[in-house]
């Protein structure tokens, strides 16, 4: 029986063969490198990056935003489009989107000090959910802000902004647990590359305005589905 093969984006997937048996155990690997600790300078710039799909699914369209960290002002926006080449597999966001967002990440005018992501970071079976692949492709501080659980359990979560509780694989701790907003659904946080398990909540509490979602990953989801109603995979 022959394997199913998908075509490799190099500079997002070194050493894939294409398959889904070899991205897991790329992710596996790519695992390794993540790097869980506060290792990012001083924030003078702040990126989001979502995806969202075209043309019933066949078109990816990444966006990328630039904040001020402080003010949270919009300083930059871009949009990429690619051809889908990937069906959405659980586990495998990022092999469907990553080529997208990297080249929208690489648009933006500046580089940022740190990157929030619309998904998972280390929340994730292997260990590297979009925003710690992102991280570990790019060298670059990131957050995976997602709206539901992909792996993991916790403890329950008081209703107020700022009440968390751990989420954990087993014993092994990979997120949290965030209320953002008082009273709404909390998010799924988790640090992606060269930020800590504890900082990372506290980072996405300070770029929270009026909404439930942080502002960099806000802007770029509202970019990223401008363009209407279909908006692929459901986005653990």
């Amino acid at each position: 029986m022959s394997v199913k093969t998908y075509p490799v984006d190099a500079a997002a997937f070194a050493g894939w063969d294409g398959s889904i048996a070899g991205a897991r155990r790329l992710q596996r690997e790519l695992a390794q490198r993540v790097r869980l600790v506060d290792d990012f300078a001083p924030l003078r710039r702040i990126a989001g990056l979502d995806v969202g799909f075209e043309d019933g699914g066949t078109v990816t369209r990444a966006a990328a935003v630039l904040l001020d960290a402080h003010s949270l002002a919009l300083q930059a926006e871009t949009v990429v489009r690619r051809p889908t080449t990937m069906p959405y597999v659980p586990g495998l966001l990022s092999f469907r989107e990553l080529p997208a967002l990297l080249e929208a990440l690489r648009a933006l005018p500046e580089v940022p000090d740190l990157v929030f992501v619309d998904g998972h970071g280390i929340a994730h079976p292997r260990r590297l959910g979009i925003a710690a692949h992102v991280g570990v492709v790019s060298g670059l501080p990131t957050i995976g802000v997602a709206k539901s659980i992909l792996v993991g359990t916790h403890a329950a979560v008081g209703e107020t902004r700022g009440a968390r509780a751990e989420l954990r694989d087993g014993e092994t701790p990979i997120g949290t647990v965030l209320r953002s907003k008082d009273r709404v659904a909390p998010l799924i946080v988790s640090p992606g590359h060269r930020v800590s398990l504890a900082t990372a909540p506290e980072l996405v509490l300070r770029t929270v305005t009026r909404y439930r979602l942080p502002e960099p990953t806000r802007l770029a989801d509202r970019l990223a589905s401008r363009r209407g109603g279909y908006t692929g995979a459901p986005r653990p």
